[in-house]
């Protein structure tokens, strides 16, 4: 059985294996073991990356893939805004902006509210005691609060 390594060919000969002219192969600058002679199988990875583009091509084949993902992550969120799934940042932001406002009027008042109750109070439990109850209920109504998102810009 013959070596493989130590078979030899003409440019014609690759060209004829590859599907590209003899002289398109000897533009290749393969590997040559003499005058118009190639050692097959030293020019054929060599001429394998050449037809497909060597670096140029792997680099073409990334950035394919990297618009394929692209499309696809762009396909997915209009799906998921066909759907309701997602939100435009700007109503995120009003939406958060609203809850903190709602949060802080409802402590703010928490002084208003305990003014009278914690008057003259002297027992350091209960005056605690009170204002928590009151920070809770402020921070209970700042969970309930409707924040009016509804049909909202």
């Amino acid at each position: 059985m013959t070596d493989l390594t130590e078979i030899t060919c003409t440019a014609e000969d690759l060209g004829a294996l590859a599907g590209v002219s003899a002289r398109h192969i000897r533009r290749l600058e393969l590997p040559k073991v003499g005058r118009n002679r190639y050692s097959l199988a030293a020019s054929l990875p060599a001429l394998i990356e050449a037809l497909s583009g060597g670096d140029a091509g792997a680099e073409l084949t990334m950035e394919r893939v990297r618009l394929t993902k692209a499309q696809a992550d762009r396909a997915e969120l209009e799906f998921a805004k066909a759907r309701g799934d997602v939100a435009p940042l700007d109503q995120i932001e009003l939406a958060w902006s609203r809850m903190f406002a709602a949060i802080r009027a409802n402590i703010m008042n928490v002084p208003a509210r305990t003014v009278l109750q914690l008057l003259g109070e002297t027992n350091e439990t209960k005056f605690k005691a009170t204002l928590r109850a009151e920070l809770t209920l402020a921070l209970e109504q700042s969970a309930q609060a409707d924040i009016g998102m509804d049909g909202d810009e």
